[in-house]
């Protein structure tokens, strides 16, 4: 795989996106709570105004880690810290989340119904970058989310740069992706969604700092390029900064709101 200038150059939207990481209740089936965040959870967060798109995430169940084995990396994931769905919240504006604070309310009484622990993670405006790695036409059949945790001693800026600078045109140089979304989080603050009854214990040496959403063409696909030999340069770029690649296997994705409109069903 070659970064070289014969890697494709594709044009890249800036957005103000925030991630929140969300476990379901286990007093309950796993997928009771699923469905409560896929229909009336979904409701609330799809009226909040000033938002430019609402993603639900569903993260299949099992998921011990779709990176393959890298040397100094943690690649799995542990049992009692695997996610099981992402909230994915872009923003019109930065000051579109104070217009949205009654929504937030409703929505903070409703989390102790379906969710033991949510950690949102905070992305600064433009920060969180969609490339235009497919054509319209062309459907994501398959995805991963992938989150990285920053080694000791390396720098946010540091970081940044390799994503930005090497990872993501190697990403694009496999030619293989239909949808390509990078965030950089800003540093953890608790209080930023404390929602009440709610776990949101997030200890130093678990935290993230990045997440990438890497969109297939179908399964067989997301499978050849976790098993593939491209994904061991991407190791290569990633080991010297990141201590952790968590690869989630996504179940589905599911739309409730899109440029800026509630869409009257979810879109897969």
């Amino acid at each position: 795989m070659s970064t070289s200038s014969s890697t494709p150059q594709v044009g890249v939207r800036k957005h103000f996106t925030s991630s929140i990481l969300l476990w379901m209740r286990t007093a309950q089936p796993r997928q009771k709570g699923m469905d409560h965040w896929k229909g009336p959870h979904s409701e609330i967060i799809a009226a909040t105004p000033g938002l430019e798109e609402y993603r639900q995430i569903h993260l299949a169940e099992a998921n011990p880690g779709l990176w393959p084995a890298t040397k100094g990396v943690e690649t799995q994931i542990a049992a009692d810290r695997k996610v099981d769905g992402v909230a994915e919240v872009t923003f019109q504006s930065a000051l579109s989340p104070l217009r949205g604070r009654t929504q937030t309310r409703l929505a903070f009484k409703d989390e102790v119904n379906v969710f033991r622990r949510t950690l949102l993670y905070a992305g600064a405006p433009n920060t969180s970058r969609w490339y235009d790695v497919a054509g319209p036409a062309e459907n994501v059949g398959a995805r991963a989310v992938v989150y990285l945790r920053r080694r000791d001693g390396v720098s946010g800026r540091e970081s940044r740069k390799v994503i930005k600078k090497e990872l993501v045109p190697q990403l694009i140089g496999t030619g293989v992706l239909k949808e390509l979304r990078t965030q950089t989080f800003l540093p953890w603050n608790e209080k930023t969604w404390d929602t009440p009854d709610v776990a949101h214990d997030n200890p130093a040496d678990q935290r993230f700092h990045a997440s990438l959403i890497l969109g297939f063409a179908d399964p067989a696909a997301r499978t050849a390029f976790f098993e593939g030999t491209d994904i061991k340069e991407l190791s290569q770029t990633l080991a010297p900064v990141a201590s952790a690649i968590h690869a989630y296997d996504v179940f589905t994705a599911l739309t409730y709101v899109k440029n800026g409109n509630i869409l009257p069903h979810y879109e897969e």
